[in-house]
């Protein structure tokens, strides 16, 4: 019995594998270079504001500080997968209250690691919700329902 669970076990585990390596080869197609998966490049193309620098974070984050901004920080990395589930919800919200402005951040830019650290950002993805100059919300993970009602209670 437990030779045939372990059996059973093996299988289970090498078509896993298998399967996720070939996932895994189908999206990350090297050698086609005008592709840009899960990338986000420009505001007008895709309703995010790309921070690329710490300057760029400490910009914004004063910006929303000041209370001038209503601003959500959605932090992201190109590998995580329940973060491009949740990117297309966060553009459609983005064009429903386009008051709000929505910055993208991408945990794996370099010299961002002290900001992130000061953010206490320590999973991917997280959403952190600014209006008035305070931090009003905060959310980790991929949660579709919880990020709509945050919002819509937030920006209505």
């Amino acid at each position: 019995m437990k030779s045939d669970w372990f059996n059973l076990h093996q299988i289970a585990r090498n078509s896993f594998i298998a399967t996720s390596t070939l996932y895994a080869s189908t999206e990350f197609n090297f050698s086609n270079t005008d592709r840009r998966s899960f990338c986000f490049y420009a505001r007008d193309r895709s309703g995010f504001v790309v921070l690329k620098s710490e300057k760029e974070l400490n910009n914004a984050l004063s910006k929303a500080q000041d209370g001038s901004l209503p601003s959500v920080f959605y932090f992201t990395a190109a590998w995580c997968g329940p973060c491009r589930l949740i990117a297309p919800v966060i553009l459609e919200l983005g064009k429903k209250y386009p008051h709000v402005t929505t910055y993208k951040v991408d945990i794996d830019e370099g010299g961002l690691s002290n900001a992130l650290g000061k953010l206490n950002v320590s999973a991917v993805p997280t959403m952190q919700f600014f209006k008035g100059g305070v931090k009003k919300a905060e959310l980790v993970g991929a949660d579709v329902i919880k990020l709509r009602s945050i919002m819509e209670h937030l920006y209505k």
